[in-house]
């Protein structure tokens, strides 16, 4: 019915999703065509109320001049889909599948209460965020295609997604907040076993399952199961709305006896998946800083051993690589003339590893491509992610050209840069005198790049608290800068401010 695009916010320069529904998908008269653009704009309008962290919030929603086509314009979730966490042979710890359900149940009451019911809950709508977070996506989409001119779809079927769809929504009964717990039901039946609720040989047989066939008790799957929770599945999943749990806030307070303290470490053999985001994170360490490991991840293939390129390249290809090379160079620029630095340094990105692997790590053009991301990314105020990719080409310019060479000398101090940025001080005055140490020797104490590094070696000490040492750097920069290139010189009249102001300070005047 549609489509879910990467896009940028060119104003605010952020990463957004953009999803876009094609009427003609379930539209199939001008009238529900109608229809479904006027409950675009009302469900689009109503799902942006929903005020909760574990939900995307809608940016804009636009319907474009032909009528053909809706899109929302979202937050975008960078997290793992809960589809991953799934497999029956390694079911999930009881803790982790009962915060996934807890947090999924904490959304749901901000949801109803605006109200808005969800109507196609299942794994696949729910992201775990890199923090924890569980994100529960595509609020009032079903809605939206879920017109006042028919319950079905063009092609006949009910709306809704048959592995989770409540008895309800099959007969075509009216919906409420309690066709999601039955959702929730199956959602957290199928985390602690590892499989679906039902299976069949086809759609109409898996939907009749859900109408009719009685739910098999958790614990003749799973023994570990505590009978508590067991009982609290089997209500979400009784037939009946008005059997199941009265409302959201009930399920909550059920689950919460199966939630990890705040404070409590996890016990042995709860840990998840390898790899996957810890949902009860929240519970263990609720409002806990961000970890310092969190941002500094390692986006550059630099383990991968290379000096030649990984295969040979035919000209054409070699032709097609330039082409594209030169398209995105160009996009680059434009982006950051325009300041869009954040989108800027994905454009650079993506062309990184597939140049990499036909033309070797070490190529100049790939060198050249992560510069440009991390160049882009330090002006963006990503310091924690623009300084390891420095580093790392300070080490490859440095194997290449020698640990002297300008290139390496640059990148050696923005990743000193990137350290002051970050608070680590003490450690970027220490690269960046070494640096200067360097740029004296080779090039001169007034050349471009060493100016810079005695104006931020200035600054740094002055933001230590060592006026006095700061003074007497910027007082020397002065005098070379002023000799050199004139008082009105950028750097000179920079340093010339900043000594006025430590004049008054250090001698009263």
């Amino acid at each position: 019915m549609g489509d879910v695009w990467r896009g940028y916010d060119a104003i605010l320069d952020r990463p957004v999703a953009v999803k876009r529904i094609r009427p003609q998908a379930v539209a199939a008269t001008p009238r529900m065509a109608e229809e479904l653009e006027r409950r675009f704009r009302r469900e689009a309008r109503i799902t942006a109320r929903i005020q909760h962290p574990g939900v995307p919030q809608v940016y804009d929603a636009v319907l474009d001049a032909t009528h053909e086509h809706l899109f929302l314009v979202m937050e975008l979730v960078d997290g793992v889909p809960l589809t991953r966490y799934v497999h029956e042979a390694r079911p999930l710890p009881v803790s982790w599948a009962v915060a996934v359900a807890a947090q999924v149940a904490t959304v749901l009451s901000y949801a109803h209460d605006v109200p808005v019911v969800h109507r196609d809950l299942k794994p696949a709508n729910i992201l775990v965020a890199q923090d924890g977070t569980v994100k529960v996506l595509d609020f009032g989409v079903a809605a939206i295609l879920q017109t006042d001119v028919t319950r079905l779809t063009a092609t006949g079927r009910p709306i809704g997604t048959h592995q989770y769809m409540s008895p309800e929504q099959v007969r075509g009964i009216r919906v409420t907040p309690r066709t999601d717990l039955y959702a929730l039901g199956c959602v957290l039946h199928e985390l602690l076993c590892g499989k679906p609720l039902f299976s069949a040989n086809s759609e109409f047989e898996l939907m009749d399952r859900h109408v009719r066939t009685a739910p098999t008790p958790l614990r003749q799957h799973r023994a570990d199961v505590p009978e508590e929770l067991e009982a609290l599945v089997l209500h979400l999943l009784r037939k009946t709305p008005e059997s199941r749990p009265v409302d959201v806030q009930e399920v909550y307070e059920r689950l919460i006896p199966f939630l990890p303290a705040p404070g409590e470490s996890s016990a042995l053999g709860e840990a998840g998946p390898p790899g996957a985001p810890d949902p009860t994170r929240l519970y263990r360490r609720p409002y806990a800083p961000r970890t310092r490991a969190e941002g500094r991840t390692r986006t550059v293939p630099s383990t991968v051993p290379d000096q030649a390129a990984a295969y040979v390249v035919s000209p054409p290809e070699r032709e097609q690589l330039r082409s594209q090379l030169r398209e995105v160079n160009e996009h680059y620029i434009a982006l950051m003339d325009e300041e869009r630095y954040t989108q800027a340094a994905e454009v650079a990105g993506e062309m990184i590893a597939p140049l990499a692997r036909a033309l070797g790590t070490e190529n100049k053009a790939v060198l050249g491509l992560r510069r440009r991301r991390a160049v882009s990314r330090q002006l963006a105020g990503d310091h924690r992610a623009a300084l390891p990719e420095f580093e790392e080409l300070t080490e490859a310019y440095g194997r290449i050209n020698g640990p002297t060479s300008e290139d390496a000398r640059d990148c050696r101090a923005q990743a000193a840069r990137c350290r002051g940025e970050l608070g680590q001080v003490t450690e970027a005055l220490a690269e960046l005198r070494a640096v200067l140490a360097v740029e004296r020797a080779v090039e001169s104490d007034v050349s471009d790049a060493a100016v810079e590094l005695r104006r931020d070696i200035g600054m740094l000490l002055l933001s230590q608290g060592a006026a006095a040492e700061a003074r007497t750097c910027l007082e020397a920069l002065h005098e070379d800068v002023t000799m050199v290139h004139g008082p009105h010189h950028e750097v000179a009249v920079e340093a010339a401010e900043v000594l006025a102001m430590l004049r008054r300070e250090l001698d009263g005047d």
